[in-house]
């Protein structure tokens, strides 16, 4: 019975790491957003991390998936489980922590292929530490599937397709898109809330200083606030999460003026992607421009959307010599339509047909 428990943690959890890196791996850029979200100020306030964000979800993707083979196999059984009890506990640090003071809405677990609450994510990982903990305490029941030298052959190889997919991804577009704004999308219906759709419950919460400290009221709470008494703040607290549409903070905003409806009435729109023109990828903004006049002599409206400002607009354009206009976008909602900076995207009366990396310009059908 004990050999039987073991093996079916062994299979349990060796599986779930391998599904959970690659669905990670498929997208590396989008979980070092999340891990950007860890480091920055109002989560541990580590910012000097934010730039090394993408090279640890790479390895990070990669060591849960080569851990998942090593288990499975046999592989260093006492180096495998152990490595994996130290992930877990980790991963299920980092959980309760977003789940108890509220800070990351979603850990990142399973990319965007499912979106699991704070709590659900912490669940999922105190199940995890459960049956690893049940493979540390039986490790001698944990043998290898193969002779040695096909075992480690397994594991390296590994390694090696972990890799190759990565360098590939971060080169091109994620190979399965779990995003709102995949092909297909018709922007305008993803931002639908439909008839019947449960409403957020949102309560009115008051912060008044109070003796030199901040503290928060609510609208029953008005008429117990002391007397001098200095009004600070107003903010809405969510008391239940209503329904939220797949887009629902998508922008194309030129000179305080929304013109989404308009744009996305477009039969040819070509739309380049660079949510911080700061960091884009000068190799990449050099081959906007020729594929900006291919485009319009094919009768392509093409515009830029970015989340950067006037004046780094008019240095990038005046750089690249791009002439093009730019509409102004949220930076999470840009990362989340394209990976790359910068981006190519082809949308037709409002339904995305087509998304390319900067690098794979070439493949566009104009």
């Amino acid at each position: 019975m004990k050999n039987i428990i073991t093996q079916f943690s062994r299979l349990f959890v060796g599986v779930l790491f391998i599904i959970s890196g690659l669905i990670k791996l498929n997208d590396p850029v989008g979980f070092s957003y999340k891990l950007a979200e860890y480091f920055s100020e109002p989560v541990f306030n580590m910012p000097f991390l934010e730039p090394f964000a993408l090279g640890l979800a790479i390895f990070l993707v990669i060591l849960e998936v080569v851990l998942g083979v090593m288990l499975l196999v046999g592989y260093k059984t006492k180096t495998t489980i152990l490595s994996l009890l130290l992930l877990i506990v980790f991963f299920t640090f980092l959980t309760f922590y977003s789940a108890y003071f509220d800070v990351v809405k979603d850990c990142g677990c399973f990319g965007d292929a499912l979106h699991l609450t704070p709590w659900q994510s912490f669940t999922k990982d105190v199940v995890l530490l459960f049956f690893i903990l049940i493979l540390f305490f039986n490790q001698k029941l944990i043998k290898p599937l193969f002779l040695a030298q096909k075992t480690n052959f397994a594991v390296y190889v590994s390694v090696v397709l972990c890799a190759f997919m990565a360098v590939w991804v971060l080169n091109h577009n994620p190979i399965k898109d779990f995003r709102p704004y995949k092909v297909g999308t018709n922007i305008e219906k993803a931002m639908e809330i439909p008839e019947g759709a449960p409403k957020s419950v949102v309560e009115m919460v008051f912060i008044y200083k109070v003796n030199g400290v901040d503290k928060e009221f609510t609208e029953k709470d008005l008429m117990n606030i002391p007397e001098g008494a200095t009004f600070v703040d107003r903010k809405d607290k969510v008391i239940t999460e209503g329904y939220v549409p797949p887009i629902h903070d998508f922008t194309m905003t030129k000179d305080d003026s929304d013109y989404k409806e308009e744009l996305l009435k477009e039969p040819k729109l070509l739309v380049f992607v660079t949510y911080d023109l700061t960091l884009s990828n000068p190799d990449g903004m050099k081959k906007l421009e020729k594929l900006n006049q291919e485009a319009k002599s094919k009768g392509y409206k093409v515009i830029a959307m970015t989340a950067s400002g006037a004046e780094i607009i008019a240095n990038t354009k005046k750089q690249y010599g791009l002439n093009v206009d730019f509409y102004f976008c949220d930076a999470t909602a840009l990362k989340t339509v394209e990976r790359a900076n910068p981006s190519i995207v082809v949308i037709q009366n409002g339904t995305i047909i087509q998304k390319v990396h900067y690098n794979d310009i070439l493949d566009l059908s104009l």
